[in-house]
């Protein structure tokens, strides 16, 4: 992990704040797609692999050494693929379970999975610093997505389980490309993590059969859309945050992404907060600022 000072520590802020505002511009482009026939599964064959294509392609011709593994290194690169490729099925199980909100919610319990993995694995100090913005961005969460209407005790269980098992992947991605980025750069990283999850999207799903759906020039743009900017360039940014200031403080970061959704709905589709929604958003807010006004010293090498 980098830690070379203060400026690389604002950059991985940014960095992860980048990434956020992507994934929520793509959870729009995604509606949109749905709304028009695809499916989820459908979605998630096309993102993976054209992601994975354009980026062999990209680091074919600019960077061809970052495109060699070590041997003992495969089954790791390998996981990265599978716990992508597992983070969206579960998500998207769980809504199909459950309401959008609640499975939101499960999914950004990821920030405690990944505080207890670096605890583990990585050693990473939980500081005061990191608890009291972790608890605030759970309870900002849980404001924000509105889950104080809903009946969480009552919910169907498979959902609920899919949910956490969507969080315990997408903090597994966080912890476990840590370790990778300390030999391979972060474009290597994701790329090899989408093509491992791009394989395992045309084998347990019918073999390039999303790219017949999209059936005018706008579903494509918006396809397209989602493959570059919502998964290589959103990733990366997650990625690079990871090596500058940490898979914890980057996942804690990261739960702005709901805010910048309902930022977008408000603008582009009308939909609007209540008062506790925008109470939750400024307790996310201040959450990850605390982050940044907490941080005297840059992320260490575990």
């Amino acid at each position: 992990m980098k830690s070379s000072g203060a400026g690389n520590v604002h950059r991985g802020f940014i960095c992860v704040v980048l990434a956020a505002v992507l994934w929520a511009s793509a959870g729009s482009a995604a509606k949109f797609l749905f709304l028009n026939g695809m499916s989820p599964a459908q979605l998630v064959q096309l993102r993976t692999t054209i992601g994975s294509f354009v980026l062999a392609l990209w680091l074919g011709s600019r960077q061809p050494a970052a495109l060699r593994v070590a041997t003992g290194d495969i089954w790791k690169i390998a996981l990265l693929g599978v716990s992508i490729a597992a983070t969206q099925f579960t998500y998207y199980f769980a809504i199909s379970k459950i309401q959008v909100a609640a499975a939101i919610l499960l999914q950004y319990q990821a920030p405690v999975f990944v505080a207890l993995f670096a605890l583990i694995f990585t050693r990473e100090r939980l500081t005061v610093v990191i608890a009291l913005a972790l608890s605030g961005a759970l309870i900002g969460c849980y404001l924000l997505v509105g889950a104080y209407k809903l009946d969480l005790l009552h919910m169907n269980r498979e959902g609920i389980a899919g949910g956490l098992a969507s969080a315990l992947c997408f903090a597994w991605y966080s912890v476990s490309s840590s370790y990778a980025l300390r030999r391979y750069t972060p474009w290597a990283v994701v790329f090899f993590s989408f093509l491992g999850a791009a394989f395992i999207w045309n084998v347990f799903h019918p073999p390039l059969e999303a790219f017949s759906q999209p059936g005018s020039a706008w579903e494509w743009w918006w396809v397209i859309f989602i493959s570059i900017f919502g998964t290589v360039f959103a990733f990366w940014f997650y990625t690079t945050g990871i090596s500058f200031i940490g898979p914890t403080r980057a996942s804690i970061t990261a739960t702005l992404e709901p805010i910048t959704a309902g930022l977008i709905s408000y603008c582009f589709l009308g939909e609007s907060l209540e008062l506790l929604q925008i109470s939750g958003a400024l307790i996310v807010i201040a959450a990850v600022v605390s982050l940044q006004v907490g941080r005297r010293n840059p992320a260490r090498a575990e």
